[in-house]
C-alpha cells in the first residue's frame, strides 16, 4: 500500500529534475522570524511560506522563494490572535479596517453577549432610530443575514458570532419581566437551532442587563441543549460577577452540564472590593469542575476597569419593557427616589450594582449620544454631580434621561493583584468586550475604553516582557490555539501547513499598548505585518485597506461540508 506523505513535507520536497526545473514558488514566504506555532512549545527561528489562503509550509528553511518575501529576523511569527469577546458589530459596518484589534495582531472577532439577529420588527425599528454617532441601514432580520452582509463588506478581519439568549428571548417575548409559555419556549428554541445552522457559533447571553436578567436557568439549559446539538458552546456574561459570584460560576457550570457541551466566562473577574477575596474560592470551583470532565474555560481584558452602562448603576425593574419604558419612568419622582435608595444600596438582593462597587468617583464617563453631553466625556460621575449640584445617583439619571441611552461607563472595580492571578489561569484566553474603532473620523465623537486599542498588547508587554506572568509561548498558544479549540474552529489558531494562513509578525521587544483612559484612541505598536487569508491586512505597520477578512460560521452551518443540527452534544467531537 502506498504510504501518502504529510503536505508539509509534499511542500518541501525538492522537484524531479526535469532540466532547468526551478524550484515552487509561494505566494509569501515569511523569512527568518521566531516562530511561535501556538502550541505553547518552545519557539524557533524559521521560515513560513504560504500559498493562496493557506499555510504551505513551516520549517527552519524553506528553499522556494515566494512572489513576496518578508525579512522577519528579530521578531516573533506567530497565528493571528483571536478576540474572545469582541464588538465591532456596528463598527465594522461603518469602517472594515479594524485598525484599533489590527495593530495587535487580531485576525478574528468573536462576537457574543447579544447578536444582530434574529430581529422582530420592533427591534428591527428600534435598531435604527436608536442609533447614535455610527449610522448605519438594516437590512436583516436573521443572525444569518446579518453575517451575509459583513461578508460583502470590504472587512479586513474575520469574523463570528453566537446567538444572543437574550436576543431570542426579546424576540420572542419582548422587553418585559415575563417567563415564557411552553409554546414561546419551543418557539425561542427553533430561533436557536435556526440561527446555528446560519453559522453561529453557539449559545451566548448577558445575565446582568435586562430583558436577558429576567430568564430563569431551566430557560437558559434548554436553550443550550439547542445550541450544543449543533455543535456550539455557551459563553456567559454571568449573572453575577460580584455579590453572587460565586453562585453565578456554580449556573455556569451547571447549564454546561445540563447541555453536553462546554462552557465559557466571559470578561472573568471579582468586581468590586469586598468580592476579590473570592477569587482562589471560584478558581478552585472551574478547577473541580475541569477535573470532573466539564468543559469550562474562561476569557478576560488586562485591565481593572470594566466598560458598560448606566444601566448596570440601576435595578433591572426599573428598566423592564426597553429603553423608551426606563426613561419614561425615571421622570416619575416617586419612582426616582425609589431607585435612587437602591442605587445607595452597596449590596442590592437581587442586581449587581456596580455604581456602588466602583463609587461615583470611581466611574468614569465614556460615551454620550447628545451633543450637548459629549463635553462630559472623560470625567467621572462625581465631578458631573458636583458640577450640578446634584447627587451621583440623581446625574446617573438625569443623563440617562438627557442622553436617551443607557451612557458609556467605565467601573473601577477590580484588582491588580486578581488580574495578574487570573491571567495566570491556563484555560484563560482574552478578549477587549470592545468594538474595533480607528482613531479618527466619527469614532472621535466619543471615548472607548482603552482595552479597545490595547488589551492583546498590554498582555504581551505588560504582563509578558514586564511583569513575566506568561512566556511569551504561552500567551501567544492563549491567543491563537486556545480559543479555537474551545471554539471547534479546527483550521485556525496554528502555524501548521494546510491552515488558513492567519498570520502576525511583532517585535516582543516593542509591542506594547499606548492607550490610556485620559487619550484612548492610541494605536498599540509593535506589530508590523498581519496577513489574514494569506493576504496583508497591516503591511510596515500601515493599514492596506484590502478586504481580507471573511465570516467564520459554527459547524452546524448549513452551508457547510458536514451542516446542520444533531440529536444531542453526544454526536459532536469536542476539543
Amino acid at each position: 500500500m502506498k504510504r501518502l506523505l504529510p503536505l508539509a513535507a509534499l511542500l518541501l520536497a525538492p522537484l524531479p529534475l526535469t532540466g532547468a526545473a526551478s524550484p515552487p514558488r509561494y505566494d509569501v514566504v515569511i523569512r527568518g522570524g521566531t516562530i511561535y506555532d501556538g502550541s505553547g512549545d518552545a519557539p524557533y527561528v524559521g521560515d513560513v511560506a504560504i500559498a493562496g489562503d493557506r499555510i504551505a509550509a513551516v520549517a527552519p528553511h524553506v528553499a522556494a522563494h515566494g512572489a513576496t518575501e518578508l525579512d522577519a529576523r528579530g521578531k516573533a511569527v506567530s497565528p493571528g490572535f483571536v478576540n474572545m469577546l469582541a464588538h465591532p458589530e456596528e463598527s465594522l459596518l461603518v469602517d472594515g479596517r479594524a485598525l484599533s484589534d489590527f495593530a495587535q495582531g487580531v485576525t478574528l472577532e468573536v462576537m457574543g453577549e447579544f447578536s444582530m439577529g434574529p430581529l422582530s420588527p420592533a427591534m428591527r425599528r428600534d435598531m435604527v432610530s436608536k442609533q447614535g454617532d455610527l449610522r448605519y441601514p438594516v437590512t436583516w432580520t436573521t443572525l444569518g443575514g446579518y453575517l451575509d452582509v459583513l461578508s460583502h463588506r470590504a472587512i479586513a478581519p474575520n469574523v463570528a458570532s453566537f446567538v444572543g439568549a437574550g436576543t431570542v428571548r426579546e424576540a420572542v417575548l419582548g422587553a418585559d419581566d415575563v417567563q415564557p409559555t411552553p409554546a414561546q419556549l419551543e418557539r425561542m428554541r427553533g430561533l436557536v437551532r435556526a440561527a446555528m445552522e446560519q453559522g453561529a457559533l453557539g449559545l451566548t447571553d448577558m445575565l446582568i442587563y435586562t430583558p436577558a436578567t429576567f430568564a430563569k436557568t431551566p430557560e437558559l439549559i434548554a436553550l443550550a441543549k439547542v445550541s450544543a446539538a449543533c455543535g456550539g458552546i455557551y459563553t456567559v456574561h454571568m449573572r453575577s460577577e460580584g455579590d453572587r459570584l460565586e453562585e453565578g460560576v456554580a449556573e455556569t457550570i451547571a447549564i454546561a452540564e445540563a447541555s453536553g457541551a462546554p462552557a465559557e466566562i466571559y470578561h472573568f473577574k471579582q468586581a468590586g472590593r469586598d468580592n476579590w477575596g473570592k477569587i482562589d474560592r471560584v478558581i478552585a470551583a472551574i478547577e473541580a469542575a475541569r477535573a470532573r470532565g466539564v468543559r469550562i474555560s474562561a476569557n478576560m481584558y488586562t485591565y481593572t476597569a470594566g466598560a458598560t452602562g448606566l444601566d448596570a448603576a440601576m435595578p433591572p425593574w426599573v428598566q423592564a419593557g426597553g429603553l423608551d419604558a426606563w426613561i419614561a419612568r425615571l421622570k416619575d419622582p416617586a419612582t426616582r427616589a425609589k431607585v435612587a435608595a437602591e442605587m445607595r444600596d452597596p449590596h442590592p438582593a437581587t442586581w449587581e450594582n456596580l455604581l456602588a462597587g466602583a463609587s461615583a468617583e470611581g466611574t468614569l464617563l465614556l460615551g454620550f449620544k447628545n451633543p450637548a453631553l459629549k463635553p462630559l466625556a472623560g470625567k467621572t460621575l462625581a465631578a458631573v454631580a458636583r458640577e450640578r449640584g446634584t447627587t451621583p445617583e440623581e446625574t446617573a439619571m438625569d443623563l440617562v434621561v438627557e442622553d436617551g441611552t443607557r451612557v458609556g461607563i467605565a467601573y473601577f472595580l477590580m484588582s491588580e493583584e486578581n488580574v495578574r492571578k487570573a491571567i495566570r489561569q491556563p484555560w484563560m484566553s482574552f478578549g477587549s468586550d470592545e468594538a474595533a474603532p480607528a482613531p479618527e473620523g466619527v469614532f472621535l465623537r466619543s471615548r472607548d475604553h482603552p482595552r479597545a486599542y490595547g488589551n492583546f498588547a498590554r498582555l504581551l508587554g505588560h504582563y509578558v516582557r514586564d511583569t513575566h506572568d506568561l512566556t511569551l509561548a504561552e500567551a501567544v498558544r492563549r491567543l491563537t490555539s486556545l480559543p479555537t479549540d474551545h471554539l471547534s474552529i479546527v483550521d485556525r489558531g496554528r502555524l501548521r501547513a494546510g491552515l488558513y494562513a492567519d498570520i502576525v509578525v511583532f517585535d516582543p521587544a516593542t509591542i506594547a499598548d499606548q492607550a490610556t483612559y485620559e487619550r484612548p484612541a492610541q494605536l498599540a505598536t509593535g506589530v508590523s505585518d498581519v496577513l489574514v487569508n494569506g493576504r496583508f491586512a497591516l503591511r510596515d505597520g500601515r493599514p492596506t485597506g484590502a478586504h481580507t477578512g471573511r465570516v467564520v460560521r459554527g459547524r452546524a452551518y448549513r452551508g457547510g461540508a458536514a451542516g446542520g443540527c444533531r440529536a444531542n452534544a453526544a454526536h459532536w467531537n469536542w476539543r
